[in-house]
């Protein structure tokens, strides 16, 4: 079941209890702050919408225990401290994080997909591009989109030649 309140001026999130069955929640372009009132859903949601709100803590994101997708970009979420609370739901594969403060300062520098890869594991799609790890060494190495179509772009066709190669290199 979908469920979409986008562009509404919400600022508060009440009443979910009867949403036994809700899977998909599009909550973007509103006013929230907080993740607070969506504890009735957080056993099924899969995937939550809340971009372009007012969110700058995570508290409250604990309660997705199956969260796949995360979309909560351009919103005011500014430390790791709050980002990391995401650890907390490790179902989360793909994230869209672009436009808070915390993001553009850290891809101002280059730094901000390893960050993410290296905070939190399970993300495999970030900020809409594919993650490539190589854990042949035991250590995590994020390898974008970008990056390997600057080095011939196999990676996405075959991963493992890709990182064949790259260890060639």
């Amino acid at each position: 079941t979908k469920l979409s309140l986008s562009s509404n001026m919400i600022e508060k999130l009440t009443n979910f209890t009867n949403f036994h069955n809700l899977r998909i929640l599009s909550l973007g372009r509103n006013n929230i702050k907080s993740f607070a009132g969506l504890e009735a859903v957080g056993d099924t949601l899969e995937q939550l919408w809340i971009s372009n709100n007012l969110i700058e803590k995570m508290k409250g994101v604990s309660v997705f225990k199956v969260l796949k997708v995360l979309y909560i970009s351009n919103n005011m979420v500014k430390d790791w401290s709050e980002f990391m609370k995401m650890i907390d739901v490790p179902t989360i594969e793909e994230l869209n994080f672009v436009g808070n403060p915390l993001e553009e300062r850290f891809s101002g520098d280059g730094t901000w997909r390893d960050e993410v890869q290296r905070r939190l594991v399970s993300v495999q799609k970030l900020d809409g591009l594919p993650l490539i790890r190589d854990v042949s060494d035991d250590s995590f190495r994020t390898q974008s989109v970008a990056a390997d179509a600057a080095n011939g772009g196999d990676a996405l066709d075959d991963p493992h030649t890709a990182l064949q190669d790259q260890k060639q290199q």
